[in-house]
């Protein structure tokens, strides 16, 4: 049996952050993932200001723009014809932090891999089974099978973040609330540049279709399907479906080349909310995925990862001891903390989903009543951006709500908003 400060199960995005958190405190780290490589996915692309933040802190910003990532500083929403509908201008963000850095996710785990502290070990393939618990039922390691050998490895602090199916947060009895999205998402990788440099998402009577930037002078396109798509023989014929999506999307134009090249490489993606209600329990902290998931529409998901983590070191780097007593105590704050910002973001990314993929009933016309108003009034504009970027948190009130129908004139539309910057901070 050996022992380390900290066992961290997966070595995603959200395990690979808490890997650098909790290293640069000079604590033992031993991450183990089930996986002997990274899956090659299309999923924690869209970096916000908040995580170019936190990344900067942690010096891998050289490594990811090494790796091509493209900064945009505009998150628009367009009709099919690409006429602009509502802006969000991220240059006019509080702080240093005003662009959202695209990128690959395997390019976002090395840059996290490649400056991780000595005292990190990263160890693969590696399946955890299940959590180690002392007399008092703390958990206090795991147990692990390493090439077709099961071993145990105690530790004094376990991080779970081994996805949405986390053997560790059942073991430690945690609930997940699971609601799952009408429908899917086809992700496709072409292989040429969008023609404005910003995240774009247009608005279709079909649903959303999302466009981005990717390194090498490629895009990232997601296209909203029913189920029934996927069933029914609809996508047999690719090339048919490809043109027809093309002919309901003229600002898809220039790519259409490049997207007929690259149909056969797509993804098709299950949409959930995802949602625990704890974040810790006795020697056990969840991070990522083991703990939430959002739609991707809002570019949320990976951003609060990036925050679990370094709200979990920032905690951890405070303790003037690292004993189960104190360490459990700083998990309770972790926890308080961490869920009252997740409850904040998992309005935001539903209220954006809700907005552009819904294409059917009173809910479809005010989505876009909402949009249409909001794109009318500057404030909520500026509220919007700093909500979604992260550096400058401002829940929008009931009253505000009333402004986004057009049920009350908002006199302060074109005000700057009087709150107070917070970046990085908690909303209130």
């Amino acid at each position: 049996m050996t022992g380390v400060d900290v066992v961290v199960c997966g070595a995603g995005a959200g395990g690979l952050a808490a890997a650098q958190a909790l290293g640069r405190l000079g604590l033992a780290v031993l991450v183990l993932d089930r996986r002997a490589a990274p899956a090659e996915v299309a999923k924690g692309e869209l970096l916000q200001p908040e995580s170019v933040r936190i990344l900067d802190e942690w010096s891998a910003l050289p490594a990811l723009r090494a790796g091509g990532a493209v900064a945009v500083d505009r998150l628009a929403i367009r009709d099919p014809a690409g006429t602009m509908l509502l802006p969000l201008d991220y240059t006019d963000l509080p702080g240093e932090y005003h662009q959202i850095l695209c990128t690959e996710y395997p390019n976002l785990l090395r840059a996290l891999a490649d400056g991780l502290a000595p005292t990190v070990e990263v160890r693969r393939p590696a399946l955890v089974e299940g959590a180690l618990r002392d007399e008092q039922g703390r958990i206090n390691g795991v147990r692990v099978v390493e090439a077709g050998r099961q071993r145990d490895i105690r530790a004094r602090l376990v991080i779970a973040a081994d996805g949405m199916s986390s053997r560790l947060r059942k073991a430690a009895g945690i609930p997940m609330r699971r609601q799952q999205y009408e429908h899917r998402l086809l992700a496709f990788e072409v292989p040429a540049a969008p023609a404005d440099a910003e995240v774009c998402a247009y608005l279709t009577d079909r649903g959303l279709r999302l466009v981005y930037p990717l390194p090498g002078g490629r895009s990232r396109l997601y296209v909203q399907v029913r189920p029934e798509e996927l069933r029914d023989g609809t996508m047999a014929d690719l090339t048919g479906w490809c043109d027809r999506l093309l002919s309901e999307m003229p600002a898809l134009g220039p790519l259409a080349g490049p997207l007929r090249a690259s149909l056969s490489r797509r993804q098709t993606l299950t949409i959930c909310r995802l949602r625990t209600p704890q974040l810790s329990a006795p020697g056990l902290a969840l991070v990522g995925e083991a703990a939430h998931a959002v739609h991707p529409m809002a570019a949320q998901g990976i951003n609060s990862s990036l925050a679990d983590a370094q709200a979990l070191g920032t905690l951890i780097g405070a303790l003037d001891d690292t004993g189960p007593t104190t360490l459990d105590r700083a998990l309770r704050d972790y926890q308080r903390i961490r869920l009252r910002r997740l409850d904040h973001t998992a309005t935001v990314s539903h209220n954006a989903a809700r907005m552009l993929t819904t294409t059917t009933g009173p809910a479809r016309m005010l989505g876009r009543r909402m949009m249409r108003h909001t794109a009318a009034n500057q404030r909520l504009l500026r509220l919007t951006a700093g909500n979604l970027s992260g550096v400058d948190l401002h829940p929008l009130s009931a009253v505000d709500r009333l402004y986004q129908l057009g049920l009350l004139t908002d006199r302060r539309a074109n005000a700057t908003p009087s709150h107070p910057a917070r970046n990085g901070g908690e909303p209130k």
